[in-house]
């Protein structure tokens, strides 16, 4: 049993900052973040003999963490909030705090359209960097599956965005530059 355990701190130690770092990202603060993080750790801990192929560690774990996320959410589900990057943030506004509000708001509201295994998804994918081979393997589709529902957790969280913040009117594609849903989007912002 202690060889497992130390087997398990090692393999964890290579996903320790990526892990709680997604975590964070996948609840919207730190604090909560860290608790997921825990509780995953506690979970992974406790289950770890089960897992029979150790090289699957790394998604294995991944998965145990978006399961305790959607638990979270099911019994909370107005804590489910995402925000930006700190990285994303800069790119954004420039240093300018009102565009980082602004922006903050809006991939809240994004987020809040999509299901917790879609936020999974979408923080993997888009902030994480993992590849869809990989996210296949995690959540156990296969890559073209992975890719449809990406595509339409965008499209739903655009969606939100356009319907919340903005007065859209949708165009047919010729008309305007195309777009990867075949849809154009002419916006005007709202008076929100």
């Amino acid at each position: 049993m202690d060889e497992e355990r130390a087997l398990f701190w090692k393999l964890t130690e290579a996903e320790h900052v990526r892990a709680r770092t997604f975590c964070r990202q996948l609840v919207g603060s730190r604090e909560d973040g860290d608790d997921l993080y825990h509780d995953t750790l506690v979970s992974a801990l406790t289950k770890f003999v089960q897992l029979r192929d150790r090289s699957a560690f790394r998604p294995w774990l991944y998965r145990i963490a978006v399961n305790n996320f959607k638990n979270r959410v099911k019994r909370s589900w107005w804590r489910r909030l995402v925000p930006l990057s700190r990285e994303t943030e800069d790119t954004v506004s420039g240093g300018n705090p009102d565009a980082v509000h602004a922006a903050r708001r809006r991939l809240k509201w994004a987020f809040r359209a999509i299901t917790p295994e879609e936020c999974a998804l979408v923080v993997l994918h888009e902030m994480e960097g993992w590849p869809i081979a990989e996210l296949a393997r995690l959540f156990g589709k296969n890559e073209g599956t992975v890719k449809m529902r990406l595509l339409r957790a965008r499209r739903k969280m655009r969606e939100a965005i356009v319907k919340r913040f903005y007065q859209s009117t949708v165009a047919p594609m010729e008309s305007a530059g195309e777009s990867e849903d075949g849809l154009c989007v002419a916006v005007r912002p709202s008076e929100d």
